[in-house]
């Protein structure tokens, strides 16, 4: 099977209603089978966490970096996408194709080891506020854990080539093309190199990359902080976010017309090919 079909597979078991409350059973159908596709390279770890008196779950896979005798303790690189949905809407681009990417990471990534470890998250509640991520960063935080890098996959799957597609939050349009045929990497300044080197291998697999380096933790420019990368900026965390920009771009986003048909599974596939080229050469 071809990875754009693998892809469209883990779409058609993820696009569907699966908001916490509204869709329960929509919500635990995904998140069990993220939990069985994580299962079949290790142990999941389950990292629940309260909102109200509601319990929530953050599923964890821990990858081993490549064995080399020279090398022990390296920090982890955590990559990270929500898996659940606003109501009235199957969320494919948002954000089905994040989790479909993140479980095709879990194979290549445990089949062939990477240079650093890897963690791999699917988060809860990002919809009701970064909540599954900003709980997790906090943790970690407080532990005192440190990560080589963090990456949110957020919206992975729309692409418009027809000029004038593209918006941007004022002034950026100065700089940025006006066609929305690109995938965006959006980092904390301490993020600028591999920025650079994440979208070079994106653009080597024939997928147009742009990059922007935020300071002060994106709080100039809000619609940078709009999904789990957030928090971890808050906490000190080199963090990114791999975006087609959402409502910048989709007119989907947050309808019901957000659906697998609505999107450009090439694109999509090719984003997929080119972040796993970039996450091997960090």
């Amino acid at each position: 099977m071809t990875l754009k079909q693998r892809l469209q597979n883990h779409l058609q078991e993820i696009a569907r209603e699966r908001d916490p409350y509204m869709a329960s059973a929509g919500h635990f159908f995904v998140q069990e089978y993220i939990r069985q596709q994580f299962a079949q390279w290790g142990s999941v770890e389950i990292h629940t966490f309260l909102v109200g008196s509601k319990s929530c779950n953050n599923l964890i896979l821990n990858l081993p970096a490549q064995p080399k005798k020279e090398k022990t303790n390296l920090p982890p690189i955590l990559i990270g996408a929500h898996y659940d949905g606003i109501p009235g809407t199957v969320a494919a681009d948002d954000n089905a194709t994040g989790v479909a990417v993140l479980l095709e990471f879990a194979k290549n990534f445990a089949q062939a080891p990477a240079r650093y470890p890897l963690r791999l998250v699917a988060f809860d509640m990002e919809e009701y506020g970064l909540l599954g991520s900003a709980d997790y960063a906090a943790l970690l935080r407080q532990q005192g854990q440190p990560l080589r890098l963090m990456i949110s996959l957020e919206m992975l799957g729309y692409r418009d080539s027809i000029p004038g597609s593209q918006r941007y939050p004022a002034f950026l349009d100065k700089f940025y093309p006006n066609t929305g045929d690109f995938i965006a990497l959006i980092g904390n300044l301490r993020t600028l190199g591999d920025l650079i080197s994440l979208s070079r291998s994106i653009h080597q697999v024939g997928v147009p990359s742009q990059w922007l380096p935020v300071p002060n933790r994106g709080l100039l420019v809000p619609q940078t902080r709009l999904s789990d990368h957030a928090p971890f900026w808050d906490q000190g965390y080199p963090a990114m976010m791999v975006t087609d920009t959402a409502f910048l771009r989709n007119p989907n986003y947050h309808k019901p017309s957000d659906t697998i048909a609505s999107l450009d599974l090439d694109f999509l596939t090719g984003v997929c090919e080119g972040l796993e080229r970039g996450i091997r050469r960090l």
